[in-house]
């Protein structure tokens, strides 16, 4: 159980699907792509009758295990969306991200949803000479479409960040920490109070234009939308059309008013440093630290497991990483280890839809940056279902088809060998100060 799930007072499970039922639309998980879409159709028609079939718990997935940044990060940058789809779409896309970010506050403070909300933007630290340069070309990039992302001196950046060897860091204002169960469990009562139905244990075995099957009996609805993401690949016939990679957390004690003196975040910004196997942290708003990166092995076939949550290793390796950043932690234990898969697209290029001759519509491929992308998955859905042609509905992931990643072990042997060169990437960078050109390699390849 994750630190978010764990702090929360228990909750009785809704009740499984009673039987065979109908409705206008019917989704298929109940985080916070499903939840989302539900909310957003429920307020825009409360005559809709919206079913959301959960095959464990609200928030079971990533929505209730994910390290609390509601950011307007998005898989691909705004160079690439420039590349395919002009500047235009580029910019109105990272700016519907960015106004996502407020969205959900103003929607948490309409529903009486207290996430402990704290925009307090992103920094991320440069702490080699490699990293300062990516800094450097990321601010220069960001200049260069006109977007809101400061460089800052080693001065400026431990004045926000007290971390060890700063260099520089970016910041964005562009970010909230949240505590994501409390979001997602706000969420779907505010779903249910406006009449729609969520119903837990009841697993969809198959998805289908007109139906959502489970063994607990059939939905049918002329809309089913898919919203799996990382639990994807369990669906029949989409084993290959998202790869399941986990990412690990750990979480301390409160930390005392004298720790925080020295290492900032005074604001409850999030943190990140360029290395190039993820990291990513926060002040969580009763002061512990909850940190958290990538480096857990993609498993063969797509597989998810319960015990894929836990790896020791990593636990080891986060919270070494986590004391080399602030020393002052010393012998400070972990006190909450968790994990959970997150869904990649072949293609790295998250998307969302709706295919009119089927009624089917999708979302997800987030890549690990779905807080706030969901919402706009959610209201996209919502005006897509609704038949409506809005601003959000001619966006340019809207639609979107990613190709189906190779087979295995093709599939395993790329994804593990890409986590492996990474990580030797960041060891190499650190040893010589100079950027790694199997990193560099590897990102082209994976379309950045």
């Amino acid at each position: 159980m994750s630190l978010w799930m764990s702090v929360l007072p228990p909750e009785a499970p809704r009740p499984p699907l009673p039987g065979d039922a109908e409705a206008d639309v019917c989704i298929v998980g109940a985080g916070f792509t499903g939840l989302w879409t539900a909310y957003y159709l429920a307020v825009a028609d409360p005559s809709v009758r919206i079913t959301v079939l959960e095959a464990e718990t609200v928030g079971f997935g990533a929505s209730g295990r994910n390290g609390g940044w509601c950011s307007a990060l998005f898989p691909k940058s705004v160079a690439y969306l420039d590349r395919h789809y002009g500047r235009q779409d580029a910019l109105a896309l990272n700016a519907a991200m960015e106004s996502t970010v407020d969205e959900v506050g103003r929607v948490a403070a309409l529903e009486g949803i207290d996430c402990d909300y704290a925009k307090g933007g992103t920094v991320t630290l440069a702490r080699t000479p490699a990293q300062l340069a990516r800094a450097r070309a990321e601010a220069d990039e960001a200049a260069r479409f006109g977007l809101e992302l400061h460089l800052l001196t080693a001065a400026e950046a431990r004045a926000q960040v007290g971390a060890t060897d700063v260099l520089g860091a970016t910041f964005t204002p562009h970010c909230a920490a949240i505590q994501p169960a409390k979001l997602v469990r706000g969420l779907a009562a505010a779903c249910e109070r406006r009449g729609v139905r969520i119903f837990e244990r009841t697993r969809v075995t198959r998805p289908s234009p007109g139906r959502a099957e489970t063994a607990h009996g059939t939905v049918r609805a002329p809309i089913v939308v898919r919203a799996t993401e990382g639990f994807t690949p369990r669906l029949p016939g989409f084993r290959r059309a998202i790869a399941p990679v986990y990412s690990l957390m750990i979480a301390t004690e409160p930390l005392p008013a004298s720790f925080w003196s020295a290492a900032g975040l005074a604001h409850r910004e999030t943190f990140a440093d360029f290395r190039h196997l993820i990291i990513y942290g926060q002040r969580a708003a009763d002061d512990r630290l909850a940190f958290g990166g990538r480096g857990a092995p993609y498993h063969y076939g797509s597989t998810i497991d319960p015990a894929f949550d836990r790896d020791q290793r990593v636990f080891q390796e986060l919270r070494r990483a986590l004391g080399e950043l602030f020393p002052a932690l010393g012998e400070v234990p972990v006190e909450h280890a968790w994990g959970g898969p997150l869904g990649i697209a072949r293609d790295w290029m998250a998307s969302v839809g709706l295919d009119p001759a089927t009624g089917l519509a999708w979302a997800g491929g987030y890549v690990g940056d779905g807080v706030s992308t969901t919402n706009l998955a959610g209201r996209t859905l919502a005006d897509l279902i609704r038949g409506e042609r809005t601003e959000l509905t001619y966006l340019p992931w809207v639609g979107h088809r990613s190709p189906n990643w190779e087979p295995e072990p093709l599939r395993w042997l790329g994804v593990n060998t890409s986590l492996r060169i990474m990580s030797a990437a960041d060891a190499t960078e650190s040893r010589t100060g100079r950027p790694s050109r199997r990193a560099a390699f590897m990102s082209r390849l994976l379309g950045g």
